[in-house]
Order: C-alpha cells, then structure tokens, then sequence
C-alpha cells in the first residue's frame, strides 16, 4: 500500500544532479549488498565486469551501500568501477529517490528481495542478482527472473530491453488495496 501510495510523490522528489543527468535516458537501476555477491573479492570483481558491460548498452545507476563500497575498497575495484563510462556510482539514496528510479527504469538488477517485489508491483523488469529468492511469486507472477552469476547477465538484460523477456499476469493482490481489506474483513469480523 505504501508503495502505491507514495509513488505520486516518489515521482517528483529530487535526485542528485548526476543521477538527474543519467535518468533522462532509458537506464538501468543496480542494487548489490548481499554477502553472496560482494564479501569475495574474485566474484565482486565478475559483478563488476558484468556492470561495466552492461553499461556500455545504457546507463547504468548504482547508488553503493556503504558495506558493498566498502568491499569494492578493500578488493581495489572502486576506483575502476567509479570511474567505469556510464556508470553512476552514488551515496546511498532516500525511499522515494529509489522508488522513483525504480519507476522510471527500463531494467532494475538488484540482489535486495525487497526491490524486487517492489519492482514487480510497478511493472519494471527486474534481473534478481542471486541464485534463489525468498519471494518466488516474483518469478512466478511479477517481473523478476534470476540471474545467479555475472555471466548471465548480459543475456538477461538484452532480453529485457529488446526481448523476449516473461510476459507475467500481475501478482494478485499487490494493487496497493490492502488495508482497504483488512478494514472490510474486520468490519464483516466484527458484524
């Protein structure tokens, strides 16, 4: 409901000026925190690669949480991967800032289960940086698919801008309606 909610205002909120600049062509939102994908420095660097190539199809913004930069640091990626054309790397950024990134993306790649879900109830493809996901219904239903390792990316992102990508029925009951709900069935509960 919230999501629904706030995307109004998620669609005005201001974005710093680089990421501004980035957004006013069809680009790709990147998400990676997982211990899976950023604690070894080898696989770190394969998402790395696989985030260069895939900008040089389409920007590609990446706002870093501090424990993944911190990881591109000590492995001694940062300063390629920062300086990488077409990648922006940014601070972390704000609910609304993601949400409206996430809204106006034509492809997110996340490992957060969180904008995955999200990502399908707002209809933007989503390639699900991990082998599994707790929230399958995003696979099943929404937009997501799964992308475990670097290598199939590049794939997963072509068929997302140019096809064919999982055309999926909608998740049922993610249409921001919930709380109207719970209201009806304790209105009817309670009689």
């Amino acid at each position: 409901d919230t999501l629904l909610e706030r995307l109004p205002v998620a669609r005005q909120t201001p974005l710093p000026a680089a990421v501004e600049a980035a957004v006013k062509e069809p680009f790709a939102l990147l998400t990676l925190h997982r211990p899976g994908n950023v604690d070894d420095p080898a696989r770190l660097k394969a998402w790395c690669e696989a985030f260069a190539q895939a900008a040089q199809r389409l920007p590609v913004v990446f706002p870093v949480h501090p424990r993944t930069r911190k990881r591109l640091e000590d492995a001694g990626l940062w300063e390629g991967l920062s300086a990488t054309p077409g990648l922006v790397a940014c601070e972390p950024l704000g609910y609304l800032e993601v949400i409206r990134l996430q809204d106006a993306a034509a492809v997110v790649l996340s490992d957060s289960a969180g904008i995955t879900e999200e990502s399908s109830v707002l209809g933007t493809p989503v390639l699900t940086l991990r082998p599994n996901t707790e929230r399958p219904i995003t696979l099943e239903h929404g937009t997501a698919v799964l992308v475990g390792e670097p290598e199939g990316v590049a794939e997963w992102l072509g068929k997302a801008l140019d096809g064919p990508y999982p055309q999926r029925d909608g998740i049922e009951l993610w249409d921001g309606r919930a709380a109207e709900r719970v209201v009806n069935a304790l209105a009817e509960w309670i009689g």
